[in-house]
């Protein structure tokens, strides 16, 4: 116990959760393919600062490991597959 503590849930680290259900035709948690945060800002090619604050404002979707982040590779994909600007025709 640290001092100032007093003990219970008032010294406890608040973490916040993030419900991911999974969706008809989506494939098995065995078969879910995850990426570090390093891999994801590789395939991006942005900085793993900017993986962070997409991971943190829930535009990409992650779970924890540790103290560490792991990234659906769908999720990724997804994500730039909505991010896309296409040029449109005239």
């Amino acid at each position: 116990m640290r001092a100032g503590d007093t003990g219970g849930e008032a010294g406890a680290r608040r973490v916040r959760k993030v419900r991911c259900d999974m969706a008809a035709g989506e494939s098995p948690l065995n078969e879910v393919v995850f990426l570090t945060v390093a891999e994801v800002a590789a395939v991006m090619r942005v900085s793993k600062m900017t993986v962070y604050r997409l991971v943190h404002s829930g535009h990409l979707p992650a779970i924890r490991v540790g103290r560490s982040f792991r990234v659906p590779e769908k999720a990724v994909h997804d994500y730039l597959q909505e991010s896309y600007v296409g040029m449109e025709s005239a």
